[in-house]
């Protein structure tokens, strides 16, 4: 957002009904009733701005002083979706200027520039508003900086960096509007909105009602076809809308009274047939009424002719002009709505003072460009600026061009804006120079990639902006493709940019080979290998290969997965260095424990042993060995779990639990809440099961944004509250929302987990057979099918044991002892598996076998499911403990006493 840039200057006329309605959200806020959100739709060229701006102006004139205040900002059309918690900077400084007067000298320093004439960046300028804030960037950005220099990446361990960042500014914002009077914020063009501002808008809106704050967004909807440029802002908005979080509202054209109104303010001499025609040939378009009635002179009568298209206009304008002239205007137009003298003199290779003067007669002879004031990152350079009338007419100018020339001059329009080294220039100065990089050619390829990776990198760190980094590390991967194969850092950049870009989208691949709208990860994964291959380093090689083996975890499943984590750890083992053979061992034995039990628990506490006894591991603060540390001591103590040594797993995932209660991130928190929560529940510790599943949700409520692992905690909790009847409702309600979540987030290996224990809930639940019974078999068969394709045995035999439970309530014996062997015969096969109690497949099936009139094979499956349970027993160290595991967990009481072994 921006306080430069072109904006159509249509007049500001009718619109009674629009106005209507913001007056009235104008009043709600001024009475202490705030707290709703409007939209104003329309293609380009209608009046959403004039709209704001008389709406603006008559606040500002009818209201005293103190008793409301409207706030206006703008985004940037150029670069402002890349600028990270741009508009949300502009609205916090806007608001933040009130509080001068109370606390004179706390915002004065951010209101202006340093000596430098740098604007202050938006990390900087936020933690300084927003309390606490800037501790938050400081770990984000030392665990993100870490992680780029490592190669294992914690991005979704990061991710509630971003969505704590959001919820903190949300709370500073609302903090600021409590302050000062009741407030109205107007944003304007919203399509050019950047990712960070709109995670921080999502979450203001959910916590509009009730606060003195109403707000108004303006929407061109030229690009909001699907797939267009406009296609995420629109879903957006769609979504903000049907969740009750808005309204929007459609602007058309101008009905004849205010065509009529807009001419006789600019022609009181003009026939009333003028009108009449405009509002006929122009369907009160405002842009074409204001281009026709510019056109027009008394001498044409009511005649009026409505252009083919806005170039024919702007054609007739540009041959006024002499030929230097018009190519000052096309260089111009080449660097954007907005230009800058000093840059079209560079360009050109002419004098600036001469190429000043012949910009200021043109803007003062020809209604084509005005003065404007410079953007804040240039406020210092020695230059006059300028803007052209409206966006469409610099569209037409730089059209003029050809494509050689347009490549030639945004390539010496990047060399002239960069005037020192990347370090310390301003972040909108460095989104200008990269923009005309990408549109170089292949000439300014290889600087294209580095400004953008650069961006890229300080987008994620500095900023925690994830989105605006993704887009970035795109245009590193399209630019260094296009480079030679000889070029000697092509491979390098390749990797980085890979690696960074599969980072950033690794918390939202979803079993597939693209996630929405992303790349093909498997792809882009594979040809960072090769690349890493190629630079012969073996850095490089340890860490694209451990990226691999996570992407084909998510794409082809466990087994070829596993195949490349070990891959990794051999390379790791052959290169000597500590820190990759930890990071690749510790994501080995969390991936292989899915598969082989044993091999993860030896795997997990080798990682143990060489993170205790090397000082290079356990004696540094490293966030990502922090990190991987976290993750492999919580993934031991539930491998112990289901390995059945359970005071062990219980004391391992206690102490892991209030170590990490004690750190500022706290971001492994649900899972190792999640893990703990099992062991209570395999203890029969149900209260404290239940305790602390509701640390974990409350923990990820307060930060916001769905989790799998919020889903998957929410799904445990229904399975607890459904054996209560007087809670069976509240336990359909939370496994439904957890499966949505599920399905939102869809992390691979909870999927089949948390859609097995929806299947379990409605199959508890269920009184008889219907729906519910119904809808709990296609979940499993779903499970079933997955499996196949991602390997996760363990869901995959849990699926089998629950389809043989729910055909018998149904009563398909036969179809139930076919489901029962199955799941019987995959367990022989693989042996104990994670997150499945072999005592309770070999339990149920037993009963299924009973049913069906086999009793000296169920007989002989019962008497296996009581000796798992006295093995279990055996490792639980004290006897009140081991008393409550056999008699107060149900399924082991149940076991012990063959219940439903004669019905």
């Amino acid at each position: 957002m921006t306080e430069t840039g072109a904006v159509v200057r249509t007049g500001f006329v009718d619109r009674v009904e629009h106005m209507d309605e913001l007056r009235s959200l104008l009043a709600e806020v001024a009475e202490g009733r705030g707290g709703r959100a409007i939209v104003v739709d329309s293609v380009s060229g209608m009046g959403k701005s004039a709209l704001l701006q008389a709406f603006e102006t008559e606040a500002a004139a009818s209201h005293e002083q103190g008793a409301c205040r409207v706030v206006s900002v703008r985004c940037q059309p150029s670069i402002g979706s890349a600028l990270h918690y741009g508009g949300i900077v502009d609205l916090l400084l806007q608001l933040a200027r009130d509080q001068e007067v109370k606390q004179p000298g706390v915002f004065r320093r951010l209101l202006s520039f340093t000596g430098q004439g740098v604007v202050r960046s938006a990390p900087e300028v936020l933690s300084a508003i927003v309390p606490g804030l800037g501790a938050l960037f400081t770990v984000g950005k030392e665990v993100a900086e870490a992680s780029l220099a490592s190669g294992s990446m914690p991005f979704d361990s990061l991710l509630p960096f971003q969505q704590g960042a959001a919820a903190q500014i949300v709370d500073a914002l609302l903090d600021l509007v409590r302050q000062g009077p009741p407030t109205v914020v107007l944003i304007d063009d919203i399509q050019h909105g950047d990712p960070s501002s709109l995670l921080v808008l999502d979450r203001l809106l959910r916590r509009l009602p009730g606060e003195p704050l109403g707000l108004v967004l303006s929407h061109t909807t030229d690009g909001a076809y699907v797939d267009g440029p406009g296609s995420t802002i629109e879903d957006l908005l769609h979504d903000w809308a049907k969740d009750g979080l808005l309204r929007r509202r459609v602007l058309n054209g101008l009905p004849e009274d205010a065509v009529a109104e807009l001419v006789r303010s600019r022609h009181p001499e003009a026939p009333p047939t003028l009108s009449q025609q405009l509002s006929r040939l122009t369907a009160g378009h405002a842009v074409f009424v204001t281009l026709c009635l510019e056109e027009w002179s008394p001498d044409a009568g009511p005649t009026v002719e409505l252009p083919n298209s806005l170039s024919r206009v702007v054609e007739e304008r540009l041959r006024l002009l002499t030929e230097p002239d018009r190519e000052l205007l096309m260089i111009g137009a080449t660097q954007g709505e907005t230009f800058l003298s000093r840059t079209v003199a560079d360009v050109k290779g002419a004098p600036h003072d001469e190429v000043m003067e012949r910009l200021r007669l043109i803007a003062a002879q020809h209604r084509l460009i005005l003065p404007a004031q410079p953007p804040g990152w240039a406020r210092l350079d020695a230059s006059d600026c300028y803007r052209f009338e409206h966006s469409a007419l610099c569209g037409v100018v730089y059209d003029q061009q050809t494509p050689q020339q347009m490549r030639s001059r945004h390539a010496r329009i990047a060399t002239a804006l960069t005037t020192g080294p990347m370090d310390g220039m301003p972040l909108e100065r460095r989104l200008e120079i990269a923009r005309h990089l990408r549109n170089g050619g292949t000439e300014c390829l290889l600087a294209s990639a580095e400004v953008h990776y650069g961006l890229a990198r300080d987008a994620a760190m500095e900023g925690l902006s994830f989105a605006e980094a993704e887009r970035h590390c795109e245009e590193v991967i399209k630019a260094v493709r296009d480079l030679p194969q000889q070029e000697e850092s092509r491979d390098q950049w390749l990797v980085q940019a890979v690696e960074l870009l599969l980072s950033l989208t690794e918390v939202r691949w979803r079993g597939q080979h693209q996630p929405a709208g992303g790349p093909d990860i498997d792809a882009l994964a594979a040809e960072a290998e090769a690349a890493a291959r190629r630079c012969c380093s073996p850095e490089l090689a340890i860490r694209t290969t451990l990226l691999r083996g996570k992407t084909l975890l998510a794409t082809q499943g466990l087994v070829p997965s596993l195949d490349k984590l070990r891959a990794a750890v051999e390379l790791a083992e052959q290169h000597g260095d500590p820190v990759p053979l930890f990071v690749a061992r510790v994501e080995y034995g969390r991936q292989v424990s899915k598969r082989r039990l044993a091999d993860g628990l030896a795997q997990l506490r080798e990682a143990e042993r060489m993170y205790a006894s090397d000082a290079r591991l356990g004696g540094t603060s490293d966030p990502v060995l922090q990190h991987a540390r976290n993750l492999g001591e919580m993934q031991l103590g539930i491998t112990l779990y289901d390995s059945g040594q359970l005071s062990e797993a219980e004391a391992r995932l206690s102490r892991c639990v209030q170590r990490l209660r004690d750190e500022p991130l706290k971001a492994e928190l649900p899972i190792a809440l999640n893990y703990l929560a099992q062991v209570h529940m395999g203890l029969g510790a149900y209260e404290d099961a239940e305790e602390v599943l509701g640390e974990a949700l409350a923990f990820e409520a307060d930060r916001g944004g769905d989790s799998g692992w919020h889903a998957y905690n929410k799904a445990l909790l229904a399975h607890l509250l459904i054996q209560q009847p007087a809670k069976r409702g509240r336990a359909l309600e939370l496994i439904a929302d957890a499966w949505a979540e599920t399905e939102r987030t869809w992390l691979a290996n909870l999927v089949p987990i948390v859609r097995n224990l929806y299947a379990e809930i409605l199959l508890l639940a269920a009184d008889e057979p219907g729906e519910l019974l119904d809808q709990a078999d296609r979940l499993a068969v779903a499970t079933c099918v997955e499996t196949q394709r991602s390997g996760m045995i363990r869901s995959e035999i849990a699926a089998h044991s629950l389809r043989s439970r729910i055909l018998l309530r149904r009563g398909d014996t036969v179809g139930a002892q076919e489901q029962a062997r199955q799941a019987v015969r995959i367990l022989d096969e693989v042996g104990d598996m994670p997150a499945l109690r072999t005592e309770e497949v070999l339990y149920h099936s037993a009963v299924v076998l009973a049913a069906g009139g086999l009793r000296e094979a169920a007989s002989a499956l019962l008497q296996r499911a009581r000796r798992e349970i006295d093995r279990k027993a055996e490792q639980v160290s004290d006897d009140l403990s081991r008393d409550r595991f056999r008699t107060r967990v149900p399924l082991n009481n149940a076991i012990l006493h063959g219940e439903g072994f004669d019905q």
